[in-house]
């Protein structure tokens, strides 16, 4: 079942490693077929150097195992709330990139700063508050997943202009229009996250980026209106 999103998604999760994105099991890559509401995922705690397409767990958009030899990662909630939520997405990463988290340990959303976020990141990066006790016992990863999506919509934050989100004292989610995509938003969240914190340590009073500079960026690559690299 789902056996080239399988593959897709086990090369995902396998970029992960390769961009120096996690420390042993410490994150997951999922991607769906929204025409047979199914997505893959990684299986909880399996180390990547044993990984592989067959491992892959198949969960429906109730949170179901559907099949798979493995429990599917400690995630999946989260990443069920967010293909609900997000209809429009299409890949789901999470990690515990050390930058990326380290601004979400501290409980600070990014602020774009420059041009490189500005290209793939529309505002500020949100970080979104710490579940309360009552939301973590009750359902941890489901409750982490509708706080992402409620303050996306309650802030009227586009989740495909924002495909990032720190989450505080836990770490990053990214998601994009596939696996693939999702990993591609999770590499630049880290060297933004990196670049940004670093930019404070030269000049701790820096402001961020004027408006129309970020504006010309985004929609440069992004939109109806986008000129960017080839036809």
């Amino acid at each position: 079942m789902l056996e080239e999103l399988k593959k897709e998604i086990y090369e995902a999760n396998m970029l992960l490693p390769k961009h120096n994105l996690i420390t042993f099991t410490w994150g997951n890559v999922s991607g769906i077929d929204r025409e047979k509401g199914l997505f893959v995922i990684k299986p909880s705690g399996v180390e990547y150097d044993v990984l592989t397409p067959d491992d892959m767990v198949v969960v429906d958009l109730e949170g179901n195992k559907v099949e798979g030899k493995y429990k599917p990662s400690s995630d999946t909630a989260t990443h069920v709330v967010l293909y609900n939520r997000f209809p429009e997405i299409g890949g789901v990463v999470h990690t515990h990139s050390p930058w990326a988290t380290s601004w979400a340990q501290a409980g600070r959303g990014i602020p774009c700063y420059g041009t490189t976020h500005a290209d793939y990141l529309y505002g500020t990066v949100p970080c979104v508050r710490t579940l309360t006790k009552e939301e973590i016992d009750e359902a941890y990863e489901k409750n982490t997943g509708i706080l992402i999506a409620d303050h996306f919509e309650a802030n009227n934050i586009d989740p495909e202009a924002m495909p990032a989100v720190l989450c505080k004292n836990h770490g990053p989610f990214t998601w994009g229009k596939d696996g693939h995509e999702a990993v591609h938003n999770a590499v630049v969240l880290e060297e933004v996250a990196k670049m940004a914190a670093q930019c404070e340590m030269i000049n701790a009073r820096v402001q961020p980026a004027p408006q129309e500079l970020q504006d010309k960026h985004y929609y440069r690559k992004h939109g109806a209106g986008a000129y960017y690299g080839q036809n």
